[in-house]
């Protein structure tokens, strides 16, 4: 999967929700060790592992591709690439107003841990939360301590 492929299939996932990550962004992003990515041009994820924990950086999905678990697939191939690189714990954010994301992450075991007050800027409405989210792998949801 090249750059410009990943570039152009962000830009038809996140349409209307801000500003899709460029094929410059992508390429310079692809240059670090650290960052793998899985997936192909109808969905990817996008991550980095550093010390035992990984960062899902952004997963998208082509809208005409959408309910064919994709975006499922995508999560679980980061999540094996993210331990097979030795990561315990994975961190991820997502838009509040991300339902379906949400899901997906609530899904697979992902819990809230915390959020950034209007992080993500939308054209012509209040910016919205970001939605920290955590998964210890190998004992599923997280359980967070009060």
């Amino acid at each position: 999967m090249t750059p410009e492929e990943m570039a152009a299939c962000h830009a038809r996932a996140f349409a209307g929700q801000g500003r899709a990550w460029t094929v410059v962004e992508f390429a310079s992003l692809l240059e670090s060790p650290l960052i793998f990515a899985v997936g192909n041009a109808r969905a990817f994820a996008l991550g980095r592992v550093i010390a035992d924990e990984a960062e899902l950086l952004t997963l998208a999905c082509d809208p005409a591709q959408r309910r064919k678990g994709l975006g499922r697939a995508c999560l679980a191939s980061f999540e094996a690439g993210a331990r097979a690189r030795g990561a315990v714990t994975a961190f991820l954010e997502v838009a509040a107003d991300n339902m379906m994301a949400r899901g997906l992450y609530d899904t697979a075991g992902y819990a809230e841990i915390t959020r950034r007050a209007g992080y993500y800027a939308r054209a012509g409405i209040t910016a919205v939360d970001a939605i920290v989210m955590r998964k210890t792998f190998g004992t599923g949801r997280t359980v967070i301590a009060p």
